[in-house]
């Protein structure tokens, strides 16, 4: 009868300890392993922080005591943030802890009152990706620049996809998406209005787009894809399966095509065309690479050009 009572006691600080860790995760946004790795570098760092707080009451001279106390708390406040950082680093998590203590900083009233009175950014996007990420870090640093442009939030449908590295290492937030929710729940649409976004960019984003979005943000959602539509678009058509395509039907040109997204692939009103010849020697990855630079070159400039110009229109 006791060890039956033990047991109980003991599944049920198990099943308070899980869902605390499970609050944490969804609090902060990120999978499993990240959050192991965060609590691990609270508690390093934490540790580390009182071993260097001891060291540097040394130098000082003062007897423990009441003083002692209040100058060992300023001192553990100051290195605080310092020992934490340090320590995220080889765990990965520099990019969490960064921006979880720029959090603290403003919460307790280290921002300036003209930094609390800045004009907020009046564009918030949102970007689906599914691979490396290399567009999404193109339009990342582009609208870095731009203090009337937020990237908000990278959503991605792939574990292990290059573009939440990416986002991390910006302190962007990221969202992993699951397909039934996606095309049969609700499409994060609510996760998206939370966040107030405005523009919607895919960039290297596999999943046709549920009505649902397009209904919410009509003439709001951008695509780029690396053919000159209407040729070698629509479903099944992305990344080399396009390019060699457009070999085998011996092309002499292809290039990169940005358009808004409807219910249809490849198929919204085109934005903007460039091309690139298709040389003679050219391998499905020697076009891609082509192809590439003019995506890098023109996609951050084509939708800044057309978000300007709805403003100007308002």
């Amino acid at each position: 009868m006791y060890d039956n009572q033990n047991q109980l006691r003991f599944n049920k600080v198990l099943l308070h300890i899980c869902s605390m860790l499970q609050k944490l995760q969804r609090k902060w946004k990120v999978n499993g392993t990240s959050l192991l790795l965060i609590l691990i570098t609270f508690a390093l760092g934490g540790s580390a922080c009182g071993i260097v707080g001891r060291k540097l009451m040394a130098f000082t001279g003062i007897e423990k005591g009441l003083l002692w106390g209040l100058v060992y708390i300023i001192v553990l406040t100051i290195i605080w943030p310092l020992c934490v950082l340090v320590i995220s680093i080889p765990m990965g998590q520099f990019a969490f802890f960064k921006k979880y203590i720029a959090k603290l900083v403003r919460r307790f009233g280290g921002r300036s009152q003209s930094a609390a009175n800045e004009k907020k950014p009046s564009t918030r996007m949102a970007i689906f990706a599914s691979g490396n990420g290399s567009n999404a870090a193109t339009l990342i640093q582009y609208f870095k620049k731009d203090p009337e442009v937020e990237i908000a939030l990278v959503l991605c449908n792939k574990p292990g996809a290059g573009v939440i590295k990416v986002a991390a290492d910006e302190g962007i937030e990221t969202l992993m998406i699951e397909k039934e929710r996606f095309y049969n729940g609700d499409a994060y649409v609510p996760a998206l209005q939370a966040l107030q976004i405005n523009w919607i960019v895919l960039a290297g984003f596999l999943w046709k787009v549920p009505p649902v979005l397009i209904q919410h943000w009509p003439s709001a959602i951008f695509n780029i894809h690396p053919a000159l539509l209407p040729k070698f678009g629509g479903k099944g058509m992305y990344g080399a399966k396009v390019h060699q395509a457009v070999i085998d039907a011996k092309e002499t040109e292809s290039g990169i095509s940005i358009h808004f997204v409807d219910e249809q692939y490849d198929h919204g009103a085109v934005i903007f065309q460039a091309p690139c010849a298709v040389l003679p020697d050219d391998t499905h990855q020697t076009l891609a690479n082509r192809i590439q630079e003019l995506e890098h070159r023109h996609f951050p400039e084509q939708i800044a050009r057309i978000i300007k110009s709805k403003k100007l229109v308002k």
